[in-house]
């Protein structure tokens, strides 16, 4: 029976690029110098440093154009709140989502259930597996949700016929 694997992988060899990119460039920007500003990556969490709010927002906005470069989507990006460090330091940590959460994953189940496509919906972990007769319902499955569900990045693999 041909199915496929709904899941949110991003691709972590191109966000640590992106990093790493990203931490160069505020290296030498000439308004980041004598700051505190810094980004890093430590198990799929960047972690932002700087010496105001608006020094935060410009660190993320360098990495976010330095994740869009790399094709990389930035609704990977579960952004945390804005933490006071010692002293005037802040810091700010972002998240990157890897597989679908359960809440996430009902909502996807429930708009294939409600499209009436002849296909089956399942939760296996962290991705949904949707099984049917016929590939052209499959297909209509990834396009539906590719329009319904726009805040989450999913991709689709493992599709056996």
């Amino acid at each position: 029976m041909p199915s496929f694997d709904t899941v949110c992988e991003p691709n972590l060899v191109e966000v640590k690029n992106a990093v790493d990119n990203a931490a160069k460039e505020i290296g030498t920007r000439f308004d980041f110098k004598g700051t505190s500003a810094a980004i890093e990556l430590k198990d799929k969490e960047i972690t932002m440093f700087g010496d105001v709010d608006f020094q935060l927002q410009q660190v993320e906005d360098v990495l976010r154009a330095k994740l869009a470069k790399r094709d990389v989507d930035v609704r990977f990006l579960d952004v945390g709140d804005v933490q006071k460090m010692g002293g005037d330091k802040v810091k700010q940590v972002i998240k990157v989502r890897n597989g679908i959460e359960t809440e996430q994953a009902k909502k996807i189940t429930k708009v294939i259930k409600d499209s009436k496509l002849k296909v089956q919906a399942s939760i296996q972990g962290d991705a949904v597996r949707v099984t049917g007769a016929k590939r052209d319902d499959l297909q209509a499955t990834m396009a539906l949700l590719r329009k319904d569900i726009t805040d989450l990045p999913l991709s689709f693999n493992n599709f056996r016929d």
